[in-house]
């Protein structure tokens, strides 16, 4: 063999011995390392190995001279500074311990633990079964050396390594043994290692670092694991027992429980006070056949782990409040038992500093009951419903295309899509005709939302929600006109921070869970003056209460703007808004997506938003209104609204809206000219009905195909029978005021 490969060959610790000495030794060495690894003829003979063992305990004796000046030992202190738990713990922003987490999953060890914070009949224990001379030797114990290797000679192998020795190999990864044994060298790099440990370090500190670099069982490293994770307490609180059963492990970790019972038996008689073996040997199986006993520590934030992945040993300051991350937890527990029966199990929640982006709570899934517990809602995709009218409003604003009093027309639409036609409806199912923007979106009306995409454009609307960093992953036509009233999946924290950009003036910037020494700079991605005007519709009471009514779960006590959402079949619910210090999001429903019962953003949602912003607080006063705006008196012709004060960009303001004829007076909502109506062949003809609705029909009938239905001033269900049909709107003298006709498809006609 080439001399390179003969030195890469070499054991670690003949490495060292080598790298110490130089080469006034490599010559004994070599002549050494052939004598302990040529083979030898095999024999049976006692003597024969008596002679071989002798051989090796006087090599051991004579290079220990030569071993003991060799490189120094770490410091004490470096060893307990470079101690790393396996377990990571996140903090709030004030230090609280918010989470603890196991990060290491190929050890288990916990903190490290002083040797005076140790149960005192632990250390007794653990020289009786490992180093009884601990105190009296230098490192090395020959008495018990010597006594092993002739022992070894006649067949009973044993080892006698002293603490020391076996700390040396705990501290150098090339002195530890493999498989339970460990090479001539390995042995003399012990030999030297132990006695630079007793001539630098105290009795106190070999053992205190013995004790938490030591494996016990299994996975668990140091004595605050084994005693937690064995016996469910900390290592001061440890029995006679206990610590007699522990110190039994440490000669073979994962040897059966039955031979560590009798170990400890063993053990016991070195005591002045043994208890009693039947008690040892009952403890001993109960304990190291059961699962490890659970730690118990903080667990407020679980959800945070998978986002700041922290290292093993690592304590990690964020931005969370601890009180508050708790408060937020029960307030989504308390609103989900107020559903009760209406089969909704998670819910999320996120509060943001409106300012510095700091995430101050972060409720991802609520525990128990939740029906996926290790689902994150903050960040899990979901239809966002009409969370995101805002933003399109804003942006109509913002092109000048509308303003909060332009009049949109809420009656039916059918717009043809590849897939067919596309026909919105409002939430109640009804139709208000012509309506302002203002009330368009704060009551949350669907047809007008779509009206305005028409406006606004799919592709630009779909370009505008990305910037904003809603991050859709799938092109704009893949939405089609749905993307309006939220037909696109997004996460709580992206929709919750473009609120904040809302709030903040059009301003977008990061939201983040660690706390930083020097914030970013935010980019504008709204209009200034149209971000402001969409606010102030989102925090107008009177504008929302045609459908929410003057006390709904929006109202606070604070200034606040607020928007609820409910995406299809009532799988998801949101309530998300601002106050002049925070940003709330909430979302609730089920994480597996089945639907809610009969439960939207305004009885789901938003009473746990509320709470939440109740708890925060803020300002009663609403914010200052930026340059660019002005105030005007506006009114109506005819009075479809109340005349009133409204806010417009500087240059699009307007104080009178007059309706083109074909909006004035009663008109025909529903069903329009032209249309044609299916009846569903797997519902029975006579249990189906064709909802009839009209505009400003107040004292006005019904009439279809010449005969009267009925008043005309609410929604009115008629029975549809297959054919072609007039439907007129008269009023008491029967005057028809509008008519349309349609068509009834029934099973077969064309």
């Amino acid at each position: 063999m080439p001399d390179a490969a003969k030195k890469k060959a070499q054991p670690g610790g003949l490495r060292r011995l080598v790298s110490c000495w130089g080469d006034r030794i490599q010559g004994r060495y070599n002549a050494t390392k052939h004598e302990a690894y040529t083979p030898h003829a095999k024999s049976d003979a006692p003597s024969s190995s008596k002679f071989r063992n002798a051989t090796n305990f006087l090599k051991i004796a004579i290079f220990t001279g030569l071993l003991a000046a060799c490189s120094a030992p770490p410091n004490p202190a470096a060893v307990r500074t470079g101690w790393r738990s396996s377990e990571a713990l996140l903090l709030d922003r004030h230090g609280v311990a918010l989470q603890s987490t196991r990060v290491d999953k190929q050890q288990r060890r916990l903190a490290w633990v002083k040797l005076t914070n140790l149960s005192p009949t632990l250390l007794p224990a653990i020289l009786a079964a490992e180093d009884r001379r601990f105190y009296d030797h230098g490192g090395v114990d020959w008495r018990a050396m010597a006594s092993a290797a002739f022992d070894s000679a006649s067949g009973d192998v044993r080892g006698a390594s002293t603490l020391s020795m076996q700390l040396a190999g705990l501290l150098d990864p090339d002195l530890r043994s493999a498989d339970g044994q460990r090479s001539l060298w390995q042995k003399l790099g012990q030999i030297r290692a132990a006695y630079s440990l007793e001539q630098q370090w105290s009795k106190t500190d070999i053992a205190e670092a013995y004790l938490n670099l030591a494996s016990f069982r299994g996975e668990l490293i140091g004595i605050d694991a084994a005693s937690r994770l064995l016996f469910g307490k900390a290592p001061q609180g440890l029995d006679q027992r206990e610590s007699l059963i522990l110190a039994s492990l440490l000669r073979a970790p994962n040897a059966l429980p039955e031979r560590v019972a009798r170990r400890a038996c063993a053990l016991a008689l070195h005591t002045s006070q043994p208890p009693s073996c039947m008690a040892i040997r009952a403890q001993t199986l109960a304990r190291l056949n059961a699962p490890h006993a659970t730690l118990s520590g903080p667990n407020t934030a679980p959800e945070l782990v998978s986002q700041l992945k922290p290292s093993a040993g690592q304590a990690l300051r964020t931005t969370i409040d601890a009180r508050l991350q708790t408060r937020v937890r029960a307030i989504l527990q308390e609103q989900l038992a107020q559903l009760e029966g209406r089969n909704v199990r998670d819910a999320a929640a996120v509060v943001i500093d409106r300012q510095s982006g700091e995430v101050l709570a972060w409720v991802g899934q609520i525990g128990a009951g939740a029906s996926a517990r290790f689902v994150d809602g903050v960040v899990a995709p979901r239809q966002a419903g009409s969370t995101l009218k805002p933003f399109l409003y804003e942006l109509a604003f913002e092109r000048r295309l509308l303003t909060p009093a332009s009049l949109l027309d809420d009656s039916p639409v059918s717009l043809p899509t590849s897939a067919g036609q596309y026909i919105p409806q409002n939430y109640d199912r009804s139709f208000r005709g012509p309506v302002s923007v203002r009330t368009s979106l704060a009551s949350s009306l669907n047809i007008p939302a779509v009206r305005t995409l028409l406006l606004v454009g799919l592709d630009d609307f779909h370009t505008r929600l990305n910037a904003l960093g809603l991050k859709l992953p799938q092109p704009s036509a893949y939405y089609g006109y749905g993307l309006a009233l939220g037909g696109a999946e997004v996460q709580l924290i992206q929709l919750t921070n473009a609120y904040r950009a809302l709030a903040n003036g059009g301003q977008l910037s990061p939201w983040r869970l660690q706390q930083s020494s020097s914030a970013s700079t935010p980019k504008p991605v709204m209009d200034t003056a149209a971000s402001w005007l969409t606010t102030d519709i989102l925090s107008d009471r009177l504008a929302r209460s045609p459908a929410f009514g003057l006390d709904n779960p929006l109202a606070t006590s604070v200034w606040s703007a607020a928007k609820t959402g409910t995406s299809k079949d009532m799988r998801d619910n949101w309530a998300m808004g601002f106050t002049s210090r925070h940003v709330v999001g909430v979302w609730m429903g089920n994480a597996d997506g089945e639907a809610m019962w009969d439960v939207s953003g305004v009885s789901g949602a938003a009473p746990a938003w509320r709470a939440i912003v109740g708890l925060l607080g803020g300002d009663a006063a609403e914010p200052i209104m930026p340059a660019g705006i002005t105030k005007l008196s506006i009114s109506y012709l005819p009075a479809v609204e109340a005349p009133r004060q409204e806010y417009f960009i500087a240059g699009t303001e307007q104080s009178q809206f007059e309706l083109s004829n074909r909006h004035i007076g009663p008109s025909i909502v529903y069903p329009i000219k032209e249309m044609i109506v299916a009846l569903d062949p797997d519902i029975p003809t006579d249990r189906q009905r064709l909802w009839l609705r009209a505009s400003q029909a107040k004292g006005m009938h019904w009439w279809m195909d010449g005969q009267k239905l009925g008043p005309a001033d609410a929604p009115f269900a008629w029975q549809p029978s297959p054919g072609q049909h007039r439907l007129s709107l008269q009023n008491q003298t029967n005057k028809a005021a509008d008519s349309v006709q349609f068509q009834v498809r029934g099973i077969g006609s064309k």
